[in-house]
């Protein structure tokens, strides 16, 4: 079993459709949050984060900080969105980590597809 894990609903993305995923932590060691990072390859494009645990926000970012405190049971949901138009598909790293005092302990990574 991995310290964090992240996956989504589905790794095929589209424009203006909603990515849904979640990450589990499993680390038995301290941690003061988590952070994901994104970065939509070969583009200089964000991704929008919409929500995470039932909080809304509208954040164009790479990158989405939840506290340990905003994680019941250790697991977060977000919800994001790519609004850009492309003629070509472009790989989409996703990337959580667990953060404690400032450094990283733990990550897991993730792709998907965006066209």
């Amino acid at each position: 079993m991995k310290e964090i894990e992240i996956a989504l609903e589905s790794l095929d993305i589209r424009k203006d459709s909603e990515i849904r995923g979640t990450i589990n932590v499993n680390y038995s060691g301290k941690y003061d949050s988590i952070v994901l990072n994104t970065q939509i390859l070969n583009s200089n494009e964000l991704m929008t984060f919409t929500s995470y645990n039932g909080k809304k926000i509208s954040q164009k970012a790479s990158r989405l900080f939840i506290s340990k405190e905003s994680m019941p049971q250790n697991k977060a949901e977000f919800t994001a969105v790519i609004s850009f138009d492309t003629t070509q598909s472009h790989d989409v790293k996703f990337r959580a980590s667990i953060i404690e005092q400032h450094k990283e302990i733990e990550n897991d990574v993730l792709f998907a597809r965006y066209s």
